[in-house]
Formats: C-alpha cells, sequence, structure tokens
C-alpha cells in the first residue's frame, strides 16, 4: 500500500506546471498575509480566504478565471466595507485592510507575467506592513520566508520553459536573497537614522497590565500573562527580591467600586525638586522597558534623579516627577525605551520597619520635601459614604478605644498587620467575585484575596482610622539574571501596595501581602494559574528543560531588542568611533555610507564581469565555433545553430571538412536532441580543434603565400 505521503507527492508531481506554479503562489500569499488576520476585521480574513480557495479551485479544474465585472464588483464591496469597519480609508489599519484584499483579487485576474509581477511586488509591500505591528524575531522570521517564497515564484515566472522543481526555483531564490545581504547589513548599520514620520511603527506593540484604575481582581487577572514587562540589570549593589518594587500608578480615589488616579497637579523635573532625600549608596541600574502604552515609566522605587537615555534617545519622551513620586511621561510609551537611573530602594540609616515581626510588613520609610507635605489633604482620608459599613465601623472602634486613642499611624498600620496574621486570611490568585461592599466581605467573611484585596481593604481601614493612605500599583520581583545579566519582569509580578502618611517620616510603604504571603515578596515568587494541557506538557515531562528552553529564547528576544529594534543613531556613532572617527556626526556617517555602497557596488560589478565569462558555457563555446570558422572564410553568425554553421561548412569546403561537419552534427545533438544535456563533452573542444587544424593550416599557407 502506497504511503499517504508518497501518494499526496505523486498527486503535486502530476500537476500541469501551471497549476502547481499557482498553488503556490497563493500559499505564499496566505502566508504572507496571515501575520495580519489577527488585527483585520473578520470580514476581511474570510473574504481573502475565500478568494485564494476560489483561485485555487480555478487552477486544480483549470477554469475560466472570473469577467472583470465580478472582480471590479467585489472591489467596490471590500472598500464598502472597509469604510465601515475602520470609518475611514486613509491610515494603516484600513490601507492594510485593502492591501490584503487586492492582493486576493489579483490572483484572479492573473493572465499574464505581467499580472504575476504585480502581485509578486504586492506581496512584498505586504510584507513590509508587518513592521507597522511588530518587530520581533517571530515577525523578522516570517518575513524571512514569506520574502524567499515570493521570490521563487518570481524566478518560476522567469523560467517559461520545462517544468523547473521547486527545489531548483528555491535555490536560485535563496541565492538571490543572499546576494542581497550584505546591501541589508550595510544599510541597517550606516544609515541613518530619523525620527519616525508618523506615530508607527511601534504604536501597536505591547500591552499593559497596569491602568490608572483599579477594581477587585483586576491585578489577579495579570498573573496569567507571561509577557516581558521590562528587563532590569544591576551594576555593582543589586538590592534584595523584597527591596524590588517598581512604582507604578498610585490611586487615591475611592468611589466604592474602584480607585482612581487623582487629578494631574503641576509637577516639576525630579532632578529640580529633589523630593526623596537620599542617603546611603544608591543602587544604579538600566532598564529595558516595553512598549506599555501608559504615560510613565515604572522605575524602582525611590529613584529621584532624571533618567538618562543612550544617545540620543531621550528626545523621544519627557519624563517629569510627580508629586506622588511616578516619572510621567509627556506622552504614552508606544515604543521600546533604554535608560540608566539611580535609586535608592532601602531605608536610610536610622530608619526601621513600622512594627511586626517581619521587617518587610510595613516596608520602606522616605523623607519627602514641603510640597509634598503640602499635598496631604483631607482626600487621602476620604471615604464613599454606605460603603463598606462593617469595615469603617470596626476601625473606627479600635481607634476609640483606650489603647489606641493615642497611637501614632506606624502603630494603627502594625496593628492591621497582626490581625492579617492571626485571624486566618490566605492569599490566592482565583479569590472569586466580590460583592458591593467588597472590603467588608474580605475583611469578615471569606479571607480570600490576591494583593489589591489586601492593599485596598489596608487603605480603607487606615483611612476609618483617620490615617491618609493611598493604593500604589506597579510590579514587584524579578527573575534571576540571564546570561547577560538581565533580569525579566513581566506582566505577572505587577503587585499591589499601600502606603501611609506619617507626619514625622513622610510616606510608609506598606505590603501586607508580606504579611500572609512572605515567599510573594522575598522570592518574587508570583502565583500562577494552571496551563492547558498542551501547555504543561513539556514542563510536567521536564521543568527544567523547560525552564532553560524558555530562559534561552528569552535572552535570544532581549539581545534581538538591544541589536536590532533599539539600534539607534548613538550606536552607530560608537561604530565610528571604534573605526577611528573621532567626534562622530552625522557628515562622517554619509561618507561612511556613500564610501562603503561604492566599495559593494564595485565589488558586485567586478563579480558580475567575472561571472559573465564564467556561466553559459554554451554560449563562450559557440563565439569560439565561430570565431574559428570566420578564420576559415565560413559566413559563421552568432545567431547561427550548430547545424545551420555545419551546413555552411559543407558548402564553403565539401568533403575535405568532413570531420567539421561530423563534429558540428554531434554538438547540435548534444545541445538539442532528446537527452538535452546541458554541458558539451569536456574533449569536444578539442576535437573540434583538431578536426579544424588542416584548413587552419591550409588557409594560413594560402595567407602566407599572397602577402609574398
Amino acid at each position: 500500500m502506497t504511503a499517504p505521503d508518497n501518494r499526496w507527492t505523486q498527486r503535486w508531481e502530476r500537476l500541469p506546471r501551471e497549476a502547481r506554479d499557482t498553488l503556490f503562489q497563493l500559499a505564499v500569499i496566505a502566508w504572507t498575509a496571515g501575520p495580519h488576520f489577527s488585527h483585520l476585521p473578520p470580514w476581511c480574513t474570510g473574504l481573502t480566504l475565500l478568494l485564494l480557495a476560489w483561485r485555487a479551485r480555478i487552477a486544480l479544474t483549470h477554469g475560466a478565471l472570473p469577467r472583470r465585472a465580478w472582480v471590479v464588483a467585489l472591489l467596490v464591496l471590500a472598500t464598502g466595507l472597509t469604510l465601515w469597519s475602520e470609518r475611514t480609508l486613509l491610515g494603516k489599519d484600513a490601507g492594510v485592510t485593502l492591501l490584503v484584499v487586492l492582493l486576493a483579487l489579483k490572483t484572479l485576474e492573473q493572465r499574464a507575467r505581467r499580472d504575476a509581477l504585480v502581485v509578486f511586488f504586492l506581496g512584498f509591500f505586504l510584507t513590509l506592513t508587518h513592521c507597522l505591528y511588530s518587530q520581533s524575531m517571530f515577525t523578522a522570521l516570517s518575513m524571512l520566508v514569506s520574502t524567499w517564497g515570493l521570490l521563487t515564484a518570481q524566478v518560476l515566472s522567469s523560467m517559461p520553459v520545462g517544468l523547473p522543481s521547486l527545489r531548483r526555483a528555491g535555490g536560485t531564490a535563496a541565492r538571490v536573497a543572499v546576494l542581497g545581504v550584505p546591501l541589508m547589513v550595510l544599510l541597517f548599520v550606516l544609515f541613518p537614522r530619523f525620527g519616525p514620520l508618523w506615530g508607527l511603527p511601534q504604536d501597536g506593540l505591547g500591552h499593559t497590565g497596569l491602568s490608572g484604575a483599579l477594581r477587585m481582581g483586576g491585578v489577579a487577572e495579570l498573573a496569567s500573562d507571561e509577557a516581558v514587562a521590562f528587563r532590569v540589570r544591576f551594576s555593582g549593589i543589586e538590592p534584595p527580591q523584597q527591596a524590588l518594587y517598581f512604582r507604578g500608578p498610585v490611586l487615591t480615589r475611592f468611589d466604592g467600586f474602584e480607585w482612581r488616579q487623582p487629578p494631574p497637579r503641576l509637577s516639576t523635573r525630579g532632578d529640580e525638586l529633589g523630593m526623596v532625600q537620599r542617603s546611603g549608596t544608591p543602587v544604579r541600574y538600566e532598564m529595558l522597558l516595553e512598549p506599555i502604552r501608559l504615560p510613565l515609566l515604572p522605575l524602582l522605587e525611590f529613584t529621584p534623579e532624571l533618567p538618562a537615555w543612550p544617545g540620543d534617545s531621550a528626545d523621544a519622551l519627557v519624563p517629569t516627577l510627580s508629586p506622588e513620586l511616578v516619572w510621567r511621561t509627556d506622552r504614552l510609551v508606544t515604543d521600546r525605551q533604554r535608560l540608566s537611573a539611580r535609586a535608592w530602594p532601602m531605608p536610610p540609616p536610622g530608619f526601621t520597619p513600622a512594627t511586626g515581626s517581619r521587617p518587610d510588613d510595613a516596608g520602606r520609610r522616605v523623607g519627602v520635601g514641603p510640597r509634598i507635605a503640602r499635598s496631604i489633604d483631607d482626600s487621602l482620608r476620604r471615604l464613599p459614604l454606605e460603603r463598606n459599613p462593617r469595615a469603617v465601623a470596626w476601625a473606627r472602634s479600635l481607634r476609640a478605644s483606650p489603647e489606641w486613642v493615642q497611637a501614632d499611624a506606624s502603630r494603627l498600620a502594625a496593628a492591621l498587620l497582626a490581625h492579617i496574621r492571626i485571624a486566618g486570611f490566605s492569599y490566592t490568585l482565583t479569590p472569586g467575585t466580590y460583592g458591593i461592599d467588597a472590603v467588608d466581605e474580605f475583611w469578615f467573611d471569606r479571607r480570600v484575596g490576591f494583593c489589591e484585596h489586601y492593599a485596598a481593604s489596608f487603605v480603607v481601614l487606615m483611612r476609618a482610622m483617620g490615617v491618609p493612605a493611598r493604593i500604589v500599583t506597579g510590579y514587584q520581583g524579578a527573575e534571576p539574571p540571564d546570561a547577560d545579566g538581565w533580569r525579566i519582569v513581566r506582566q505577572s509580578n505587577a503587585h499591589a501596595w499601600a502606603e501611609y502618611w506619617e507626619p514625622r517620616t513622610g510616606w510608609v510603604r506598606v505590603d501586607p501581602t508580606a504579611a500572609v504571603a512572605p515567599e510573594r515578596i522575598d522570592i518574587g515568587a508570583a502565583l500562577r494559574l494552571r496551563g492547558g494541557f498542551v501547555a504543561n506538557t513539556l514542563g510536567n515531562m521536564n521543568p527544567a528543560l523547560a525552564e532553560r528552553l524558555r530562559r534561552a529564547w528569552e535572552l535570544l528576544d532581549s539581545r534581538w531588542a538591544q541589536w536590532v529594534t533599539n539600534y539607534s543613531r548613538s550606536r552607530q556613532f560608537d561604530l565610528l568611533a571604534s573605526l577611528g572617527v573621532r567626534a562622530p556626526s552625522m557628515q562622517d556617517m554619509a561618507i561612511a555610507l556613500i564610501g562603503a555602497l561604492s566599495a559593494l557596488a564595485l565589488a558586485g560589478a567586478s563579480w558580475a564581469w567575472w561571472d559573465r565569462h564564467r556561466q553559459d558555457p554554451w554560449a563562450r563555446l559557440h563565439r569560439h565555433v565561430c570565431r574559428t570558422l570566420q578564420a576559415l572564410d565560413v559566413p559563421a553568425h552568432i545567431h547561427h545553430g550548430p547545424a545551420t554553421l555545419a551546413a555552411a561548412v559543407h558548402r564553403r569546403h565539401g568533403e575535405t571538412a568532413r570531420e567539421i561537419v561530423s563534429a558540428l552534427s554531434e554538438l547540435d545533438a548534444l545541445r538539442y536532441g532528446p537527452a538535452n544535456r546541458h554541458l558539451p563533452e569536456r574533449d569536444w573542444k578539442r576535437r573540434f580543434d583538431i578536426a579544424t587544424r588542416p584548413l587552419r593550416r591550409m588557409r594560413g599557407a594560402q595567407d602566407a603565400a599572397q602577402r609574398r
């Protein structure tokens, strides 16, 4: 019985040349358009696949192409649907939608090689549009396959005779692509980096698990998101895991359902304001920030100085330090950022945790300037009326008791943390849905929650006792360093903690999660949702291998981000400086580019000259035959075939040239006979020269006699 693979192979080989080439071209188009299907309207994906299937059926059944009226009608329909779904025919999304449909439609009127060329170049243009949405390694590999496939289809269209194999055409396309690699690398390395002409290509990249609002369960939803939020690398002193708090949105307004950020206030550059008292040795670090699509930088607490961007990257964002100690930017972070900064994450000398047996239960204290002190008002004590009445009453009764009526904020915070430790609270990723009075339900009834449940409840209770408090969201912890020293912080590291106001000290960080799940803070061990069967198969079989593979891939992705997507003008100048150029400038960059392109063009021209003489042995041999016969007074021209030349030799020299005629007839059989050999036999030229030698000698003697 024939194996299924062999049966399919035989059916493929029996296809006519036109059907086979068309199916290959349609497969390449589907591959090229495939990555766009995730962000195209559903109707566009369905229509594109339907058109490609229609064209494939025509190729397999040898049917006729549809009339032009059908194609025009489909074009009008696609245009109307694009206008309906995108509300415009301009812009990135609408343009890509129309391009995908037009490419599929063009295959329905592909009647000549000219139409095929239009399809190829539309395919190349569609390949470039992938960079508008992503510049990851996966996207680059997909684009590489698309380019190779389109080049292969173009090579097939340039071979009108015979049945060339896909392997042969693919090999030719691969060689052509390899020849273009030096030019591609040269332009990438030396072509001047200008600012983007529009908000592309990075505006579609990345996402964030953080926002300017928080509901119960919002952070828990991120625990299964393994996407990289940013990478951090320390130089010199490396803080412990429990000190790795990366500050994000600060939430102060509570309406009973949702926590929100305060209204924007006048910010001053952090290096001029000096909000944070710096004491001790700073921690120096670098950060590779993914496009989080938030107008802030989640820097390590506490980073009071303006971050530094390498080279010319700083013109992309203008960060300012807000009164909430959050580094805000003038617009959304929509592309990758590489920056360096200094932080003082450890508490200043002499400061101790508020209370409690664990030093991290109350967190870190930070001194503040007078502007921060003036910003403390009743809004940080305010609670919505008729919400969480049991929790508010419990907190107020605690504060009114003789033991606590004179207690300061630190003692009150310690009391709440002690209650969390001894009252049977548990930390879980799936606490379920809470009702309207979520704090009441969490504090008294269920006592099961994630970090935002603990942080929100702590802030509500502190406010009920008259202490200003707020929620801080961000990221906590990081994975161990990779081979390059970078530590990954994922969206699953998203965290929420609390801060309360201590008049003598300032804002004090409190992480109630540490009271119930210390491993979450000490080792950054965020909880994980159970994955599916397929996702967990490798991990269950060999967890160490799965972890190594994941870290190896993320190391490659990190290097790709550093050396490819983040390759900037400053990197170009560093390259010129390493080559001996003092104080590199754009003029030096242009000179280097022009010089390198000229050298590459000269090398290409030299190779083409050598290749023209090296290749096409038939043409080279034919020129030799024509020159030899012309010397024998035979009318031999380059457009004459071997049979025509044999007849001309016989007419001119008769039986004396019988061996020459025989050799030319043999050459004609070698070139055009059934065997269709690609090259003549190696000794044919030698035998031809031997056969013509007597006539050449006779011709030389005649010429010598005439000269005498």
